[in-house]
């Protein structure tokens, strides 16, 4: 007896580019619809059209004299989503689709969020509970829930936004409770790119990306997705990101995998003690090649864990392991033999330990929490970088212990 195959099951984003008019719009509505007919059970959530957020924000603040409560202004900017919704709804109808939309207003309303407006964060659990009650059965019947994105409703029925990505966090939150195969963003890209096209003229669209990955791109600027909205990603399930030209959401696009830490942390990012190798000169920066070299030396006896640099010096750290001295006497040779560089220090017996979690840059004095704890405490640090969502400290591998529980509790929630 051959096993019954559940029919696949999406979640489909539009953004504001893939509905900026009634040409774009239809196209968006005719690929649901023709997804539709294949079987696949797909709920759809709608940025606004084109730039009616931006308008809607600039006429809104422009005839307030700047006294508009944020509450007042979350409420004005979720019309554009609140008109999609409508629009895109009725379209589906028009064009065979069974179809029905969830508005903020309505008591069915599934997106529930604390009271942070402009920047409001979604109450998960609440979130699923409501979506399973009120947005599954509609799609097990085979119609097609149009929901708004970037909107959320406090517990006592005021309207927030949720910030930079709502409407992909909104996307994100509904595949997890849908339990989707996929969700799928449509946007005016290929995918994601291995450039801002509006600056690099011919970038190469990427297959696939995993979302640590994707994160480091979003905290640097690139207008991917933002990294509040990854954090909600479910962890398996695949997100693919698709141009609307085609008009098809089969289409191949990139694949953003796996999941990010979604709660801050400090962790001994390498077992053993790491050894700080400083070169200073006069203008290093401006030799590459002495850098490179270095950089090689590092690469073909060991590993680099973190580096820093600026015009006159470079900071490397690495294992501090059998072959360290080696690594170092090689290093010390490629110092006095170019005249960019003229010293070199070396200081040992240090610990690695990295803080990380999506919304670190967005946690307000994160770095003078931990450094000011850990003075008060009497523990110098060494080292410090930061990227990507993360912290690198080097402290002394003595106080290793001591160290990471006092950035620990500099890191939990004030």
């Amino acid at each position: 007896m051959e096993k019954n195959i559940s029919p696949k099951k999406i979640v489909v984003k539009f953004g504001g580019s893939s509905l900026a008019d009634h040409e774009r719009l239809l196209k968006a509505v005719r690929a649901v619809v023709n997804e539709a007919k294949k079987g696949t059970k797909i709920a759809v959530v709608v940025s606004a059209m084109g730039k009616t957020t931006d308008v809607l924000m600039t006429t809104a603040k422009n005839t307030s004299n700047g006294k508009l409560e944020k509450k007042d202004l979350d409420d004005i900017l979720s019309m554009g989503e609140r008109t999609s919704i409508r629009i895109f709804a009725a379209a589906l109808k028009t064009n065979g689709a069974d179809a029905t939309y969830f508005d903020p207003i309505d008591c069915n309303w599934p997106i529930t969020t604390d009271e942070a407006f402009q920047n409001a964060n979604p109450i998960l659990q609440e979130c699923e509970l409501n979506i399973k009650e009120r947005i599954l059965p509609v799609l097990e019947k085979g119609i097609i829930p149009v929901v708004a994105g970037f909107i959320g409703k406090t517990k006592d029925g005021k309207i927030t936004t949720l910030g930079r990505g709502g409407s992909d966090t909104t996307a994100f939150i509904l595949a997890q409770a849908l339990n989707a195969d996929q969700v799928v963003l449509v946007t005016d890209a290929d995918g994601i790119m291995s450039a801002d096209p509006k600056i690099v003229p011919s970038p190469k669209r990427l297959p696939e990306i995993n979302v640590n990955t994707l994160v480091g791109l979003a905290d640097s600027g690139a207008k991917f997705i933002h990294s509040k909205a990854l954090k909600y990603k479910p962890k398996n399930i695949d997100v693919k990101v698709i141009s609307n030209a085609y008009g098809d959401l089969s289409k191949e696009g990139t694949l953003i995998t796996g999941a990010l830490a979604t709660e801050l942390d400090a962790e001994i990012a390498h077992p053993t003690p790491v050894a700080e190798i400083t070169v200073i000169g006069n203008g290093l920066s401006a030799n590459p090649q002495v850098i490179t070299e270095i950089v090689q030396k590092v690469k073909e006896n060991s590993m680099l864990l973190g580096m820093s640099m600026n015009t006159n010096s470079i900071i490397l750290y690495v294992p501090q392991e059998n072959n360290v001295d080696i690594l170092i006497n090689q290093i010390h040779d490629i110092t006095i033999s170019n005249k960019e560089t003229i010293a070199m220090a070396v200081k040992k017996d240090l610990v690695f330990i990295k803080t990380s979690g999506v919304g670190l840059e967005e946690t307000q004095g994160i770095i003078g929490r931990i450094s000011e704890n850990l003075r008060v405490n009497g523990i110098n640090i060494s080292g410090i970088l930061t990227i990507t969502s993360s912290i690198l400290l080097f402290v002394d591998w003595n106080e290793k212990e001591k160290a990471l529980t006092l950035i620990k509790n500099s890191i939990k929630k004030q």
